[in-house]
């Protein structure tokens, strides 16, 4: 099973391709999505729209997990990254009918077993089960292969952690 994760944003999103071949799990290309600052936002959404489409017509995943959002504070933020959200979940539902959303709670306890785990052991364990020589940068890569890395952790026990797939 080749599965896409995707960490959301407008200015960077992070995706992260893993395949699952009966529990033996390896990496098949991370990184990022950026848009230009000076564009503006429908422009930006277009870029991360063709992103996210360039990815699954060159990778065809069988299962796409995305990061749920969690802001505390900048509102104008939250704004333009839930648009970004929509349009990444636009995007993909429009060519994969299996799509999983799982919260930074839940990534974090199926990574490393604890739900409030930093972003350090994060990394370190995104290293550690992909059996990858360095923890993969930028950080929005890393991010996105932890969400492939829950999915493949829960994918047979999706409804323990009650993950919403649209199939």
């Amino acid at each position: 099973m080749r599965i896409l994760g995707i960490d959301p944003g407008i200015a960077i999103v992070g995706y992260g391709i893993i395949d699952d071949n009966c529990g033996k799990l390896t990496v098949n290309d991370f990184g990022i999505i950026s848009t230009k600052k000076e564009f503006s936002t429908p422009e930006r959404l277009k870029q991360v729209s063709d992103g996210i489409n360039s990815l699954i017509e060159k990778f065809r995943p069988d299962a796409i997990a995305i990061e749920e959002l969690f802001f505390n504070n900048n509102a104008k933020t939250a704004i333009t990254v839930a648009e970004a959200r929509g349009v990444i979940l636009l995007t993909c539902i429009n060519n994969c009918k299996n799509i999983y959303e799982y919260t930074p709670l839940q990534i974090k306890q199926a990574i490393t077993g604890y739900g409030r785990a930093d972003k350090q052991q994060m990394q370190q364990m995104v290293k550690v089960l992909l059996n990858l020589k360095n923890i993969p940068k930028p950080d929005d890569a890393a991010d996105a292969l932890a969400v492939a890395l829950c999915h493949a952790n829960t994918k047979n026990f999706a409804g323990l952690f009650s993950a919403s797939g649209y199939n």
